[in-house]
């Protein structure tokens, strides 16, 4: 029998409901800023279904109605419901990438009538809630490989399906949740693995063909190899706990690398990379005797990690000229600075910034963006709507967008933490991780500090699949959090 107590209205979080009309309202007036155009009309009727503004007021309140409807249902139900709800997401997602139109090489999108939905936006939701319902199950424990086997097949499934779609960006979101499974006890060296490669990514290939000034040496290789050589020392200090071994690995590699330096600089010049890769491979053995010896099975690992770290970066090349496609390619390397290209992809992020920067400190007023509003930036009222909101209400107002979404996030995180049971805490982080993911990606890649992968800004961007694939996840949060105090 499940008791509850008093009106579910009454149970909500007010705050977080309050903070999630805040966002879609100033969201609204941003794509209403967006969509004004001074040369197609000198009149917009925002509400009318045939402008944007008035379609996204339509589906703003399509998602209050499926919020409202949400909120009837029992955490248990949900609870319940997580695998069925799980498995036709999958198949719906299946079943777009063969009925879908391509829509600028993407077959993401599927058509209903005068409508079209993004099955990868509700695939979120099914994807949390079967996380959080299969690791809230008795008895789990992520320590076990098989069960955190289970949870990352959970992430990859849908992340497959929809890089079959042709949908990166999308796919990539999926990522923010191994916070969640970080949170829950998973150890922080596959975080550590995960920022080590992106950190080789970029430092080798932004430097690979910068040459030292005093050595024959690149200087993106020999970074790299000083890279791997700290962060496997730290792991065999902090995570391995040897601190014989990390005190005679460190004194050979330091001392090593700082006499060979020397000697390369002031006494006969050679390529000093030459001596990085024999220490690596002296670390690699006397890990393996340690590991055999004193029977240090961690040291093993961190002796496979100095060899994946290795291959890793020996094919980041082969993957920038060879799998990349070419406007993935020139958007990797127009954000790390090797090309400019400002007529082509840095196009759009070069217009972004120009926008934001013309609307000073307080911004030229509603409706007054005369960037926007002369469409010098390209898809201003979804992935770059940031850009709306700097040039029409400048530094304060942009600031004020980051400060509302920054206590939307840590209120998520605060709910989820005050979760009674492992299901809800697991879905509210990663309903916060999901967000987070979208907002930095988002502002980021507006700025020019991020890449642009295409995913849109939560409430602000344009798009009925987006704006109710959001709700659904926050309110469905919502129902789960006023029944934190339910019990059989």
């Amino acid at each position: 029998m499940v008791r509850t107590k008093g009106n579910i209205f009454g149970r909500i979080d007010w705050v977080l409901l309050a903070l999630f009309a805040a966002l879609a309202i100033m969201g609204w007036l941003s794509i209403c800023g967006a969509s004004y155009s001074y040369i197609e009309s000198d009149f917009l009727d925002f509400f009318a279904l045939s402008e944007r503004t008035g379609k996204q007021a339509m589906w703003m309140g399509v998602s209050l109605l499926v919020g409202l409807v949400l909120l009837c249902f029992d955490k248990n139900g949900y609870k319940d419901c997580a695998p069925l709800i799980y498995a036709g997401a999958i198949l719906l997602g299946i079943i777009t990438i063969f009925v879908a139109r391509d829509i600028k090489g993407s077959r993401s999108w599927l058509p209903l009538g005068p409508f079209s939905l993004q099955p990868a936006e509700f695939m979120k939701f099914a994807t949390t809630l079967a996380l959080a319902a299969f690791m809230g199950k008795y008895g789990f424990n992520i320590k076990d490989n098989r069960q955190f086997i289970k949870c990352l097949a959970i992430i990859v499934l849908p992340m497959l399906v929809i890089v079959a779609q042709k949908e990166t960006g999308s796919a990539l979101v999926y990522l923010s949740l191994f916070l969640v499974l970080y949170r829950e006890g998973m150890t922080g060296i596959i975080l550590l693995m995960a920022i080590s490669a992106v950190v080789y990514f970029v430092v080798g290939i932004r430097y690979s063909e910068v040459p030292s000034a005093t050595l024959p040496i690149n200087i993106g290789t020999y970074a790299v190899t000083l890279l791997i050589q700290v962060f496997s020392l730290a792991m065999v200090k902090f995570w391995c706990k040897h601190h014989k071994t990390f005190g005679i690995l460190f004194m050979v590699n330091a001392g090593v690398s700082l006499v060979t330096y020397l000697v390369a600089v002031y006494l006969i010049a050679f390529n000093i990379l030459a001596v990085q890769y024999l220490l690596l491979a002296f670390n690699i053995g006397y890990l393996l005797v340690q590991a055999r010896l004193r029977k240090e099975g961690r040291n093993l690992f961190v002796a496979a990690y100095i060899v994946g770290s290795l291959a890793f970066f020996g094919s980041c090349d082969y993957v920038m000229h060879n799998v990349l496609k070419p406007h993935q390619r020139v958007r990797i390397e127009v954000l790390l600075g090797l090309k400019e290209d400002l007529a082509g992809a840095g196009y759009n992020v070069h217009q972004s910034k120009i926008a934001i920067g013309s609307g000073g400190f307080a911004g030229k007023g509603f409706l007054n963006g005369t960037q926007t509003k002369l469409k010098y930036v390209p898809e201003q009222d979804t992935d770059f709507i940031f850009c709306t909101i700097g040039e029409e209400q400048g530094f304060l107002g942009s600031s004020a967008v980051l400060i509302v979404f920054a206590i939307f996030i840590l209120r998520l995180m605060a709910l989820a933490e005050r979760q009674n049971d492992i299901f809800g805490r697991v879905y509210g982080y990663a309903l916060a991780s999901i967000f987070f993911f979208h907002f930095t990606i988002n502002v980021g890649m507006v700025l020019g500090i991020m890449p642009v992968i295409g995913i849109p800004l939560p409430f602000f961007s344009y798009g009925g699949s987006s704006f109710l694939g959001f709700s659904i996840l926050l309110f469905t949060f919502l129902r789960i959090d006023a029944d934190r105090e339910t019990r059989a």
